[in-house]
């Protein structure tokens, strides 16, 4: 069934009964629907936790008070021991629990309410909007033994509340109404429901802003649409958040954007889109940062390499915040120039090419291996614990979790283009998981998990919140065996060996042609 509301003009009578004088809610929009009560109820909580559903200007929902048992504030985020890190935008830190968010108080005639909620929206964008509180209320009416046809049907209502009391004082994102409602109505003998949405107006003369009633549309859209993809059995392929928790990541985000987003855009040196790239390479060092939190707590941290470093930007964010490291790449690139550092007499950024021990050594038929310039070669030995990193490394994909599991190293790889232990692009076979894609990304991150469980290591995966299709990165910092136990050449020969590696690498050292 498209989506298709019947408008309810400004005279509609109100389905809702406010029990305080004088606040009329009127209903703009009714739709049919074919799920019930508790699909309802699922979706407008999960709509509560994801206000960025309905709305690109926010960046999620922070849960500050809920009546329900089972809810206990968030944990405070792990302190950094870096002192550059200590320091974070206040307005998108952490809530401090101590504090009291009071819900608004509201009640309907007919209703009990059964769940309160305070939420904090958080935008994406702090220099333009402020943060808002909003009180979500569950509600519902059932019908008693004796109701008639009109009143046998179940009721389940959401209302939003935002703490303002004026329209000047709400931010952008929201409506300039002093409530919206959303109300379920279920019949459960045909098995047939509507859905309605209301506004509580600051002055009723705004029934004729059409941006307030577009706004509503939208909104009924969004909740019907979710309900309805309940009802044929869909099911969420994509969870976010499994490793680093949405506010610690996003915090982060926000506050690295602030810092470097701007001039970095401003500055770019490279011919691709910095709009992309930038924003991409900030959200990848916020989950570093975050996860170097969890994992360093406490500890000295021992450092970071990244392999195939492309542009470098990365790299040069992580230092910036204070992290030690570097990154090497078959190929110098113009930004290196700007993001180059120097440390102890190395450059951060090196053009290197990487060879690994492991990789098969070819001969002439009198013996001798191919010419090979000795000082343009890394052999991907790290110094044991260097985390190790590897951002759309493509050929160096599939190697990370065997370099890993040499050096006893954990890593984070995040897949893009598809080659094979020898370098070449390859099409790898369909995932395990026959409900998976098989498209060749699909199968790309599959493969490469298949070869780092089989050096031992526990495979994480969180699909990052990056603006790129390319966003599933793997964790490995748990074994299920040691290293030693591990036979690395059984590993690269089951996954098709290393022919024309070297071949290729010894090419790269004697040219400027990048992997």
């Amino acid at each position: 069934m498209a989506f298709d509301p019947t408008a309810l003009g400004p005279s509609a009578e109100p389905y809702l009964r406010d029990v305080s004088p004088g606040r009329i809610w009127h209903p703009l929009f009714r739709h049919e629907c074919a799920f019930g009560p508790d699909v309802f109820e699922d979706v407008m909580m999960n709509l509560i936790k994801n206000p960025n559903i309905n709305s690109s200007w926010l960046f999620r929902a922070d849960i500050l008070h809920d009546t329900d048992p089972a809810w206990s504030p968030s944990p405070p985020p792990p302190t950094s021991d870096h002192p550059d890190q200590q320091g974070a935008v206040a307005a998108v830190q952490d809530v401090r629990h101590e504090e009291q968010h009071q819900p608004i108080p509201v009640a309907f005639q007919d209703f009990r309410n059964d769940r309160v909620l305070v939420r904090r929206l958080i935008p994406r964008n702090t220099r333009r909007d402020d943060p808002l509180e909003q009180t979500c209320v569950f509600a519902s009416s059932s019908p008693g033994k004796d109701a008639d046809a009109a009143a046998s049907k179940t009721r389940s209502l959401v209302v939003y509340l935002p703490h303002a009391s004026e329209p000047d004082a709400l931010p952008f994102y929201h409506p300039k109404v002093r409530g919206v409602a959303q109300l379920h109505e279920w019949d459960a003998a045909r098995a047939v429901g509507t859905l309605s949405i209301h506004y509580l107006f600051f002055d009723d003369a705004d029934f004729a802003v059409e941006k307030l009633v577009r706004t509503a549309r939208m909104l009924l859209s969004v909740l019907y649409k979710h309900g309805q993809g309940r009802v044929r059995g869909y099911t969420k392929r994509v969870h976010h958040d499994v490793v680093i928790p949405q506010a610690r990541f996003q915090n982060r985000y926000a506050e690295l954007k602030l810092k470097y987003a701007r001039d970095l855009v401003e500055n770019w040196a490279e011919t691709t889109d910095p709009s992309k790239h930038v924003f991409e390479d900030l959200g990848i060092a916020a989950f570093l940062i975050e996860l170097w939190a969890d994992m360093y707590r406490g500890q000295e941290f021992p450092g970071f390499v990244d392999i195939g470093c492309g542009n470098g930007l990365l790299v040069y964010i992580l230092l910036e915040e204070g992290y030690s490291g570097w990154g090497f790449d078959a190929r110098a690139r113009k930004s290196w120039a700007k993001y180059n550092k120097v440390r102890d007499g190395k450059d951060s950024l090196q053009r290197l090419v990487l060879l690994p021990d492991a990789v098969s050594r070819p001969s002439h038929e009198d013996g001798r291996e191919p010419a090979l310039d000795l000082s343009q070669i890394h052999n991907g030995a790290f110094p044991k614990g260097t985390f190790i990193v590897s951002n759309h490394a493509d050929e160096l994909t599939p190697w990370t979790p065997i370099l890993a599991a040499q050096s006893g190293s954990p890593f984070i790889m995040i897949p893009c283009c598809s080659h094979n232990l020898g370098g070449h692009k390859y099409r790898a076979p369909p995932p395990r998981d026959k409900t998976k894609s098989p498209s060749t990304y699909s199968c790309l991150v599959d493969w490469a998990a298949r070869i780092a469980e089989d050096c031992g290591w526990v495979v994480e995966t969180e699909m990052l919140r990056i603006p790129s299709t390319r966003n599933t990165a793997m964790l490995g910092r748990r074994r299920t065996r040691d290293a030693e136990e591990v036979g690395i050449d059984g590993v690269l020969a089951k996954y098709g060996g290393t022919g024309g590696y070297f071949e290729s690498a010894a090419k790269l050292t004697r040219t400027e042609k990048g992997h």
